[in-house]
């Protein structure tokens, strides 16, 4: 076992049993869980427009390389940037020299999960840029030094309480303050640092290719004004976010807000299609987008492409019994959950990763939630299947299913004794499932003695 899997082996066992974190996360989750079916109601049928727009990702994904360069094309033609960055360190070079050259001493930036992806914030410290997260939940988990918890709620582990005495230790506000308060102190705080910035980075939800623009999904408006209030605009964004057309956000937008917070439609839904142009008022003067891959062109070889369908509403974390118990920090990984499960091997090493797609119970409830209908429980038996055919199986591990898969197909063998003879044995001897699992537990009489039986 790699260090990588014994760590998440560790910190999930430690989080499981950690009742407090676990009331806290069903708390915030049941929150969601009450609001999605009302937010679903405003679709004739869910299932067809769920249908639609996997469809549309699946147009978009196998005509990648067309979509991303009609957006390029577009793009450029009202005055914006593009950057192809082939792997992190590309884009975090080029953010770099974007910022050498505005004499950058302060940089803004609403959510992002590429960012956090590239771990930009700990690049732009190491030169001396102080990156300040605007999203309330990013700025919380900032201020404690933590990474994301979830894809689209950054510090769901955390109470009220916890936020009150964070602020309270970090910014020396009292200790009682009500989540309102809170909120308004975070508030003051960012309002300077929009106006002191020198550059404002941002992700987005999606590439428009036909107009080549961005669109931006929020519900606290601090994306528009990392957007407008800066000189410079630096957009970080995966490749697999493209869709082809305008009119396909009609069809995304609902679907992102419902599935991910259960509402009609989030409060702010922005098309940026460049830097200020002429006849405009606000703005940035220049405009930059980073088109990145970093291992997703991996992905298009191999049977789990559909993951790159994935619009990072989080339906899959909050419907996962695995996430539920443990959270998210114990993945170590910048995706967590089902989906994170999925592409994460495959935007990491192989073997540091591989042991995310057994850390689920195969129930397919991420699946049954997926608004753009991804198999996800199949894709992590794909990746089961990828890890074992590269040999990067333990050689026990490959001994005991050959072992396994010989029995299963003896008829002979499945008569042999007893039921309770053979959960004795067989949980003897499959030492490394049962550590982590409950004993097997063969039944007294098998099918194939109780169907000999009747036919007597």
């Amino acid at each position: 076992m790699n260090e990588t899997a014994a760590s998440f082996i560790a910190k999930s066992t430690v989080k499981a049993g950690d009742l407090e974190h676990r009331r806290k996360i069903n708390f915030n989750i049941s929150k969601y869980n009450a609001v999605v079916p009302v937010g679903k109601l405003q679709f004739h049928d869910v299932m067809l427009a769920r249908e639609r727009a996997k469809n549309v990702k699946w147009r978009a994904i196998e005509t990648l390389d067309q979509q991303l360069e009609e957006f390029e094309m577009q793009f450029i033609k009202k005055g914006g940037k593009v950057i192809w960055a082939e792997t992190a360190e590309q884009a975090l070079k080029e953010i770099g020299e974007i910022c050498k050259q505005k004499n950058c001493k302060t940089v803004v930036k609403s959510k992002s999960m590429v960012t956090e992806e590239i771990h930009l914030n700990k690049f732009l410290e190491k030169q001396g840029i102080e990156s300040v997260e605007t999203d309330l939940g990013e700025y919380i988990q900032q201020l404690d030094g933590e990474a994301p918890y979830h894809i689209v709620t950054p510090a769901m582990h955390k109470s009220k309480e916890d936020v009150a005495k964070l602020f309270a230790d970090k910014l020396g506000t009292p200790s009682n303050l009500t989540p309102t308060e809170l909120t308004l102190i975070a508030r003051e705080k960012l309002r300077e640092k929009y106006v002191q910035a020198e550059v404002g980075i941002t992700g987005a939800n999606f590439l428009i290719a036909d107009v080549g623009g961005i669109a931006i999904t929020e519900n606290e408006g601090n994306a528009r004004l990392s957007c407008a209030f800066p000189k410079t605009h630096i957009a970080i964004i995966g490749i697999e976010k493209i869709i082809p057309t305008m009119a396909d956000l009609g069809l995304f937008w609902p679907l992102l807000a419902t599935f991910g917070t259960g509402q009609k439609v989030t409060v702010y839904n922005t098309l940026v299609c460049g830097p200020k142009q002429a006849n405009e008022t606000d703005g940035p003067e220049e405009m930059y987008v980073i088109l990145l891959d970093n291992g997703r062109t991996n992905m298009l070889k191999k049977e789990t492409r559909e993951a790159l369908y994935c619009i990072r509403c989080g339906a899959c974390l909050n419907a996962c019994p695995v996430y539920k118990n443990i959270g998210g920090h114990a993945y170590e990984a910048t995706y967590s959950g089902p989906i994170g499960s999925v592409i994460t091997p495959h935007l990491k090493p192989m073997d540091d990763y591989k042991h995310l797609s057994h850390a689920s119970s195969l129930c397919g409830n991420c699946t049954e939630v997926c608004p753009v209908r991804i198999n996800i429980h199949e894709l992590l038996l794909e990746n089961r299947k990828e890890a074992a055919e590269f040999g990067l199986a333990p050689f026990a591990e490959k001994m005991a299913w050959k072992a396994w898969k010989t029995a299963s197909l003896s008829r002979k063998m499945m008569n042999m004794g007893n039921g309770k003879l053979k959960s004795k044995v067989i949980n003897k001897i499959m030492k490394g499932w049962t550590k982590q699992h409950g004993d097997l537990s063969f039944s007294k009489k098998t099918f194939n003695e109780m169907w000999s039986e009747r036919k007597k």
